[in-house]
């Protein structure tokens, strides 16, 4: 590769880096530290209590990823057929960011306003995921990919954690900004998430060409039926990538324990008395903290070898359940927050990448839409088992506590995946079809 060409392949990993700046700040924003004990506020002023206010957030969250999960195979099945994944990106990430934008509307007693904007909001930026993912292996060369998806986590982290920043300072000293109000500051927080979202997702849009259609793409054939026979041709080949289907349960039940600690911990924090300064500034740490923390896991991926470097992060989410349980004052909440922040990024992108490694390019779409069902179920389940807990008992203290079970078990079936022979098979076909 000369000095050119490796300068333009520079700028086509950074600006799709760049999109994990620009939605991490939904994730910790909208996600994980304003809306979540803002939404509860909003419940308990329309008569509800704070465990109530916690099982509807966890049935809502449970029915977003359904929707999705159930869209994304079919969606990425057909993106890979007509060669428009970044066509279905731009629909969902125009979906995601108006009624991220429309949140702003929100006040006291608007519970079910509210419920319905953040599930619109979720499905949109769930749906942009599934293909931004799968873009992953077009941009990155196989030796670099871990560090690429480490590296687009790690932004994340510092973009949602810098804007988190701005939104603290809106909520808490409104008025130096002057806004009128901290429940101002706060909506306005949302606004300002949309507005980020859209500047800093113009370098992927402007750079990252359109990978390549389906070779067997025909224009007079209907992209949606040849998208659903695609799809039942990968469940009737599913044998042969056994390795990815194996990595896939695995990663759907460990994905369920982090996703469930993503969407509940501040909402949980709220319920158990944990002030929204606490809560807001706990999770900014995190964001920090996980800068630094993602970039070693990509170095870790170069020297233990992606599966152990994971294995390594499960274990950390194991003590932070079980801690979760204990957890009373506000110094709980954060050291707990400060571990989370070592291992979430590093987790997650060590996963994607090891999924692109195993994937091969010409269904990088489609498999990333399974890919985004194991994810996606599993933030169905962690959560719909935190709200019915949560209903029963009238706490949701047993809930973190049972989320061991996901990484025990998604630890256990991680050891079993050959990732060499995965990654042999992808490479075999992306041969066979001229991708390699």
């Amino acid at each position: 590769m000369n000095e050119e060409t490796d300068r333009a392949h520079r700028k086509i990993v950074n600006a799709w880096c760049m999109y994990d700046w620009a939605n991490s700040a939904y994730a910790t924003t909208v996600m994980a530290a304003m809306l979540p004990p803002y939404f509860s506020s909003v419940a308990q002023g329309a008569g509800f209590t704070g465990a109530q206010a916690s099982s509807m957030w966890g049935y809502v969250t449970s029915l977003t990823m359904l929707v999705i999960a159930l869209m994304s195979p079919i969606l990425g099945a057909v993106a890979d057929y007509t060669g428009s994944k970044k066509k279905f990106m731009f629909g969902f990430f125009i979906v995601a960011i108006t009624f991220t934008s429309l949140l702003v509307l929100i006040s006291t007693g608007d519970w079910l306003l509210c419920l319905t904007f953040f599930a619109l909001a979720g499905i949109g930026n769930a749906g942009a995921n599934v293909f931004y993912d799968s873009l992953l292996p077009h941009i990155a060369h196989p030796d670099e990919i871990d560090q690429v998806s480490a590296k687009g986590y790690a932004l994340g982290y510092l973009g949602g954690g810098l804007l988190l920043i701005v939104n603290l300072v809106m909520f808490t000293k409104p008025d130096l900004l002057g806004i009128p109000s901290e429940e101002w500051g706060i909506r306005l927080s949302f606004l300002s998430v949309g507005l980020w979202w859209v500047i800093f997702s113009v370098p992927l849009f402007r750079r990252v060409k359109e990978p390549p259609r389906a070779s067997d793409y025909v224009a007079t054939v209907n992209p949606v039926r040849a998208g659903f026979q695609r799809l039942g041709q990968t469940f009737r080949d599913l044998r042969r990538y056994k390795q990815l289907l194996l990595f896939l349960v695995a990663f759907w039940l460990y994905a369920d324990g982090i996703g469930t600690i993503m969407k509940m911990a501040t909402i949980y924090g709220a319920e158990i008395g944990i002030g929204m300064t606490a809560l807001v500034g706990a999770l900014l740490m995190t964001q920090f903290v996980g800068v630094p923390f993602t970039f070693l896991f990509g170095y870790l991926a170069r020297k233990l070898g992606t599966k152990r470097s994971i294995f390594l992060a499960l274990s950390v989410y194991v003590l932070v359940s079980l801690g979760g349980y204990f957890m009373a004052e506000a110094w709980h909440f954060w050291l707990l927050a400060f571990m989370v922040g070592m291992v979430q990024g590093g987790s997650q992108a060590l996963s994607r990448s090891l999924f692109g490694s195993m994937t091969p390019k010409a269904r990088s779409g489609e498999f990333f839409g399974f890919f985004d069902i194991s994810s996606k179920f599993a933030g169905i389940a962690g959560p719909l088992l935190f709200g019915v807990v949560g209903q029963l008992t009238g706490t949701s203290r047993l809930s973190i506590v049972s989320l061991v079970i996901f990484f025990v078990v998604g630890m256990l079936l991680l050891r079993l995946v050959d990732e060499d022979e995965g990654i042999r098979v992808a490479q075999e076909e992306n041969a066979a079809a001229g991708l390699a």
